[in-house]
């Protein structure tokens, strides 16, 4: 068995909404280990998101700490860089998607709005990273990957940005600044910047196929 940190405890940019990623690599069931702590992979998962250059694969590649290993081997580093991320074109996509469903969600009232905003964030910074990985020379895992895009970083307001950022972190963690009805309407009424700049992102990045 072998025990990861990973994500932003290993970058260095812990924040008051940040959380510790933990990762456990197994055999097969193993009793010990909680899976409301940690995230779990079979040793042949973690073979096949390699050979896939899954996203996640890279993020534990560039972003990790081993903190027990069971046979004092590094099994990551043994694995060396995944391979290429070919997926590119296909994720920003599926993000994309995540968005307009989200958006239109928004607009039918099908949901809470908080929970729609929050789904929001996650296509938001999910693009971003796959962009970053896909297209730009360094990958960006970070919760605000879509700020650290250089000419392609998102255009939206920050004080929206920060609030589709607060409506994640309520949802996934229950705790947070109450969002108010104003700075939710504000936030909506410049999602169609958001569509236009994820849009943009998966044009540019179909010329990198």
């Amino acid at each position: 068995m072998h025990i990861y940190a990973f994500g932003s405890i290993c970058r260095g940019d812990i924040s008051l909404g940040s959380d510790i990623d933990l990762l456990a690599i197994v055999e097969s069931y193993e009793s010990r280990i909680d899976p409301d702590k940690f995230s779990i992979y079979s040793y042949k998962r973690i073979q096949e998101i390699w050979q896939e250059g899954n996203p996640f694969a890279w993020h534990l590649s560039l972003e990790s700490r081993l903190l027990f290993s069971s046979d004092k081997l590094d099994y990551l580093k043994v694995l060396e860089s995944p391979e290429k991320y070919k997926n590119c074109v296909q994720d920003c996509e599926k993000f994309f998607l995540l968005f307009r469903e989200a958006h239109a969600s928004i607009i039918t009232g099908s949901n809470s709005r908080v929970f729609d905003l929050s789904t929001v964030f996650l296509s938001i910074r999910n693009i971003a990273t796959c962009f970053s990985l896909g297209v730009m020379e360094q990958p960006d895992f970070s919760r605000n990957s879509a700020l650290c895009l250089g000419v392609n970083s998102i255009p939206i307001a920050l004080d929206s940005y920060y609030v589709l950022e607060r409506a994640r972190i309520l949802c996934t963690r229950g705790y947070g600044k109450t969002i108010t009805d104003d700075e939710i309407v504000t936030t909506i009424r410049r999602l169609n910047e958001v569509h236009e700049w994820m849009h943009k992102l998966v044009e540019k990045a179909k010329k990198y196929e």
